[in-house]
């Protein structure tokens, strides 16, 4: 299986970076600013998404890189739940709510892809790789 040489080429993970940027600009405005829980909460799990992209990455093994991704995953399904409640206490519009929700699951999928591709490869990660370097 071929793979990317560093996790900044994942789409996956450029995908998850933009919706952390999209989250960030949206709760530095409004009542959404002075939410401070839930403001802090959704900055907080939209990061831990990309970031555990990147660590599991990083790790250079398919296994630690398939649990990374599970927890990234997990990280957007958080992020999805603080919509509902961010719409819920009107910080956000039903446009913006569908159109955060629907690219978290759009990453999930992606997620999920990725995940299932490394269960079935052979390829066991770089670490183990001569020649990944």
């Amino acid at each position: 299986m071929p793979y990317a040489k560093r996790f900044e080429d994942l789409l996956v993970w450029q995908k998850a970076r933009a919706l952390a940027k999209r989250i960030w600009e949206l709760t530095k405005k409004g009542s959404f600013a002075r939410d401070f829980a839930l403001r802090d909460q959704i900055n907080a799990a939209s990061g831990s998404s990309m970031d555990n992209i990147a660590e599991g990455f990083e790790r250079d093994g398919n296994k630690e890189f398939h649990q990374h991704l599970g927890i990234a995953k997990g990280s957007i399904g958080e992020v999805r739940s603080q919509l509902h409640r961010a719409l819920d206490r009107q910080h956000i519009d039903e446009k913006e709510h569908e159109e955060l929700v629907s690219e978290c699951v759009s990453i999930s999928r992606m997620l999920n892809r990725l995940m299932m591709r490394l269960r079935s490869s052979g390829f066991r990660g770089r670490k183990f790789d001569d020649r990944a370097d």
